[in-house]
């Protein structure tokens, strides 16, 4: 565990093959209230062995990733585990990303063009439709 919060606290999984961009996000996550960083992937299958074991709430998941994508991650974490909200978090644009999966397993795009506040507002908002978090 990343860090240690209460247990009303939004729990998220961030998911890219950037280190850079796990760190960023990492560092944005970890300052907020409420929010409980669970774990940092670098690949899908990374973070179908997180989800089973951290059980997150909301989860930043990179699209295009060595060793497993995001698409084939999305489809195997909605399979096991449905209830967890998945961000599909890409420098594609949506409209590119979903022509490829017609069938999207995933709650919500973000472009990694997008300032940080709003995708943290977007993990908040998806966090909360589930009743997590605070």
């Amino acid at each position: 565990m990343l860090s240690c919060c209460d247990s009303s606290s939004l729990r998220v999984l961030v998911v890219d093959d950037h280190e850079l961009t796990r760190l960023s996000l990492k560092f944005a996550l970890s300052s907020q209230k409420n929010i409980e960083l669970v774990g940092l992937a670098s690949n899908g299958q990374e973070a179908i062995r997180m989800v089973e074991n951290h059980r997150p709430d909301v989860i930043i998941l990179d699209l295009q990733m060595p060793v497993m994508d995001g698409w084939s991650a999305s489809r195997y974490i909605k399979s096991m585990y449905p209830q967890a909200q998945i961000i599909a978090y890409s420098a594609v644009e949506e409209q590119q990303a979903t022509a490829t999966n017609p069938k999207p397993s995933v709650d919500a795009f973000c472009s990694k063009e997008t300032a940080t506040h709003e995708l943290i507002e977007l993990v908040k908002e998806l966090g909360n439709r589930n009743g997590s978090g605070t």
